[in-house]
């Protein structure tokens, strides 16, 4: 979409989504505001699947258990994928990939938690720069699944 700051931002409007862009210089920064939580502002991470690569949406705070990401996608393992892979497939910056908008359409498993929230913050495709939206837009706008992928 013409004149949108990035792709992540464009499919959001293309699709009808409302958002807020929130910029920020680093995560600890947004709970100041008293309207965030940490636990609200979720990561996009690249995983590597047996023969393809996904997505895992989950808090910034917490850590991915590739297991459980992998069964949610029922795929027997996976692997962090290689920063340049991950770069090339979505065409974003690792520190900005957006799980919208990406330059091809990859699976994608969101954590469970984002159902606790009325808006979650994930990346707008840009480095300090997120989208608000709700938990069901992302989902729905993703195709995710969900399901618990966090480290317990």
């Amino acid at each position: 979409m013409a004149g949108a700051p990035t792709p992540g931002i464009a499919a959001l409007v293309a699709a009808g989504v409302p958002h807020e862009v929130v910029r920020f210089e680093a995560v600890a920064d947004l709970p100041e505001s008293g309207d965030v939580a940490a636990e609200q502002v979720f990561k996009t991470l690249v995983i590597a699947l047996p023969g393809e690569l996904a997505v895992a949406v989950l808090p910034v705070p917490a850590k991915l258990s590739l297991k459980a990401a992998a069964a949610a996608l029922d795929a027997p393992k996976a692997t962090m994928a290689e920063p340049v892979v991950a770069q090339r497939v979505t065409g974003y910056v690792v520190g900005g990939i957006s799980p919208f908008g990406q330059r091809r359409r990859l699976r994608t498993v969101v954590d469970t938690s984002a159902l606790r929230w009325d808006r979650v913050l994930c990346s707008a495709g840009r480095r300090h720069w997120d989208v608000a939206v709700t938990p069901g837009d992302l989902i729905r706008l993703t195709g995710a699944v969900t399901a618990d992928i966090r480290v317990q």
